[in-house]
């Protein structure tokens, strides 16, 4: 009974040890917050789960082989998670979310890929897996959404979660400052010479079809 405590004060003073100096470990983080976390050292985190002999399911949080560049001790914000439309009990870390079209209009928004530098370059590097180019797709998702899903579909996307036995490196496919992340797609002139929006609401209005 001794050890027991003595275990769980250990894991606790290491808790907050690490809290105070900003480290973030892993397996240290809690469900809620480990999706779309990066640790201290710049390996992703990632949520797997396991199954008991009696058929409960457990979830843990693990470090996974995906190491980001420029990139280090990130817990994603609860407005980013919102803005973007990701799910913080996701397991593993997999491109089946790109064949959603609602998913799609909710991280191409100028509302996630302009303030949440984390979770677009995830999504940047998960399609390029794929053969697909974020930004690209982004455009086609508010110019034709039904020709973006047809596209990314046709490239094979959504293979299967990466576990935390997965190694691959992901380098920041352009700068991390958000602001510099949707210059590209929202500081720009569109195909019909309009600016492009530069807010989620003006984003919805110019996706919105026109009567």
């Amino acid at each position: 009974m001794a050890s027991k405590i003595t275990l769980v004060l250990v894991l606790s003073l290491s808790l907050v040890l690490n809290s105070a100096f900003g480290e973030i470990i892993c397996e240290d983080l809690p469900r809620g917050t480990c999706a779309f976390a990066i640790s201290s050292s710049g390996k992703r985190c990632l949520v797997e789960n396991s199954v008991a002999k009696d058929g409960t399911t457990a979830y843990q949080c693990r470090t996974s082989g995906v190491t980001v560049d420029k990139m280090t001790a990130v817990v994603e914000t609860d407005e980013c998670v919102k803005a973007c439309g990701v799910d913080r009990a996701v397991v593993g870390i997999s491109s089946d979310s790109l064949l959603e079209p609602q998913f799609t209009a909710k991280l191409c928004s100028a509302a996630c890929y302009q303030n949440c530098p984390n979770i677009i370059d995830l999504y940047i590097n998960l399609a390029a897996a794929e053969g697909v180019i974020l930004i690209e797709l982004c455009e086609a998702q508010r110019t034709n959404p039904h020709r973006a899903m047809t596209e990314l579909k046709s490239s094979g996307a959504a293979a299967g979660p990466i576990s935390s036995s997965y190694e691959i490196n992901f380098v920041a496919a352009g700068p991390v400052s958000s602001n510099e992340y949707g210059a590209s797609l929202f500081s720009t002139q569109s195909s019909d010479g309009a600016a492009a929006p530069t807010s989620s609401q003006d984003y919805t209005q110019a996706s919105a079809p026109s009567n």
